[in-house]
């Protein structure tokens, strides 16, 4: 095991001096000033709270020396992306109320963020959501993060099962401090010195920490690339377990190699009563050992690389109270994005709905808001929230489904069946001008790209095969650029990072392929790629396997070193694979 040296870093002591998240948060939102201070700000995001700016407006400021004006973005919890009919119109009330362009936006995490609140706004917009047992503690910083899950509601299969774990995982690794009630909730205040963090400690997590479920016919959540992965596994109808994956990751950093996107190890078998304590295990390793000098080196990904997964694996196995089995072989994880309607084995329907980058608004192209307003107040369904950031209306009876695509038809949105596939499956992060990372365009200019793209592949006969194209305005990768079929990751204004070769399935990381292309010209620079897809593909065949079938060997670049790449870069079940 290695030992870190060096200094924490300075967002290690402001969480060591925070009193359980407290800081002088309560005292700063009645000090009349738009902003919070820096030391605020890092304590703010535990409560699902990011300050930003909007940064079109900053030449205009600069240009007449009028002072910056800081906005908020608020992120909830929603466990599994699982609400009622009345939470959803609550919240679609809110943004209404509070948000400078009345949006919402469901995340690949399935909760919803709002944008551009000012400071004036925040505690009654956060009372508002807890009215409807709604919380935004946990949306963002360097605790647990929101669980995500298949989201279908199906009543065979382990879905509901899933559901149920999520939530119980929420529970379980929430924060014990009462912070979060005094500040927003207006609870009683209690003396911060006699309170503890039992599973945190006073310094919380090095980093972030994301939990995602998944079952071997529905890796809709991702789980390889999550601190930690749980992949149901279900016999006679019964949740038994499931196979544990430690360490992935998407976040990386330019031209700094010791930063990398990894894929998820298998770690092992854990039956369903002590899933729980495996991922309360594995938090206290990433507490005890994780990088506190370093925020870009600090992810758990990096001690499970550093340590090889044996040595992992034997640290598990000495700290938990109930024993870690053989992975339980289980096949190819398999990929749904539940659009359109299906059963759900109780006699309800669901009805998934595309949604242009999780942007719920009305715009001068689409009214989104306004027709799922409508649809949610008439039929007053389950309303989901999906890791590709769709939306699923559910506990419907089947004569509903036609007035829902009446709906969609009449405020002219698109219905599944009109969606080109490499549409269908994009994702672009919200990046210019709210997220204060951004290097490039993404949610912005992300149609544009996504028409090009369909154009060329329409014009080579693959308009019908599944494409993954992602797009983030950073290499943080919010929307897990680094195991799509294409991901473009922003390098400076106008230009991107091109990675090719990952899977719909999120089981291969892409490689690097190109760097610092303009968006103009990223059809082009992949236009030798595709074609000879379309020429030597076999049945079948996506673009990322065949990518790494006939391109990736040949001297481009892996995207974990820098160097020419590695073959078989996959992730094959198995307890040994280290990826």
């Amino acid at each position: 095991m290695l030992e870190r040296k060096g200094r924490p870093s300075p967002v290690e002591h402001t969480k060591h001096a925070s009193r359980h998240l407290r800081g002088s948060l309560r005292e700063s939102l009645e000090d009349g000033d738009p902003g919070l201070s820096e030391l605020d700000q890092r304590v703010a995001k535990f409560h699902g709270i990011y300050q930003q700016e909007d940064r079109d407006a900053r030449a205009i400021a600069r240009l007449t020396g009028a002072a910056r004006q800081p906005t908020f973005m608020v992120r909830t919890r929603i466990p599994a992306g699982q609400m009622t009919a009345e939470q959803y119109l609550a919240v679609d009330q809110l943004a209404e109320d509070f948000v400078y362009n009345r949006s919402l936006r469901i995340t690949t995490r399935q909760n919803l963020q709002f944008h551009g609140l000012l400071k004036g706004d925040l505690k009654e917009a956060i009372q508002r959501v807890n009215q409807v047992l709604i919380s935004t503690l946990c949306g963002c910083g360097d605790v647990e993060r929101n669980i995500v899950a298949p989201p279908a509601p199906l009543v065979h299969g382990g879905h509901r099962e899933l559901h149920a774990l999520a939530a119980e995982l929420t529970e379980a690794m929430a924060p014990a401090t009462n912070a979060y009630h005094e500040i927003w909730l207006d609870g009683e205040c209690i003396d911060s010195s006699r309170e503890t963090e039992p599973l945190y400690g006073p310094a919380y997590l090095p980093r972030k920490f994301k939990t995602g479920l998944g079952l071997p016919e529905d890796n809709s959540a991702d789980v390889h690339g999550q601190d930690v992965g749980l992949i149901g596994i279900v016999e006679s109808g019964e949740l038994r377990g499931a196979n544990v994956v430690v360490g992935g990751g998407s976040g990386l950093t330019h031209r700094k190699s010791e930063t990398f996107a990894r894929l998820a190890t298998p770690l092992g078998f854990v039956d369903r009563v002590h899933l729980v304590g495996a991922v309360q295990t594995i938090a206290s390793i990433y507490r005890d050992f994780g990088d506190r000098t370093d925020r870009r080196h600090a992810r758990l990904k990096y001690i499970v690389e550093e340590w090889g997964i044996d040595v992992f694996r034997r640290e598990f196995a000495r700290r938990a109270a109930f024993p870690l089995q053989a992975w339980v072989e289980m096949g190819r994880l398999r990929h749904r994005d539940w659009l359109g309607p299906h059963e759900q084995g109780d006699g309800r329907w669901l009805y998934g709905i595309w949604l242009e980058n999780g942007r719920i608004i009305d715009d001068a192209r689409h009214r989104w808001k306004t027709a799922l307003r409508t649809l949610v107040e008439t039929l007053r369904p389950a309303v989901v929230l999906t890791p590709q950031q769709n939306l699923l209306l559910a506990d419907l009876s089947e004569d509903e489904i036609p007035q829902v695509e009446k709906v969609l038809r009449a405020f002219a949105l698109p219905v599944p069946d009109g969606l080109s596939f490499v549409r269908r499956h994009s994702l672009a992060c919200p990046a210019m001008p709210t997220c204060g990372l951004a290097l490039a365009e993404s949610e912005r200019v992300s149609a544009e790209v996504t028409l090009a793209f369909e154009r060329a592949l329409e014009s080579l006969g693959l308009d019908d095969t599944p494409v993954t194209l992602r797009m983030t305005g950073c290499p943080n990768g919010c929307v897990r650029p680094y195991n799509a079929d294409l991901g473009f990751v922003g390098r400076k204004p106008g230009h991107y990072d091109v990675f090719v070769g990952g899977t719909l399935e999120g089981t291969r990381l892409g490689e690097l392929h190109a760097e610092s292309v303009p968006q103009d010209e990223l059809v082009a620079r992949l236009q030798p790629l595709l074609q000879d897809w379309a020429a030597r593909r076999r049945s079948e065949e996506g673009l990322g396997d065949f990518y790494d079938r006939c391109w990736r060997e040949g001297g481009r670049r892996d995207l974990l070193t820098g160097e020419k790449a590695r073959s078989g870069s996959s992730i094959t079940p198995g307890p040994d694979n280290t990826a």
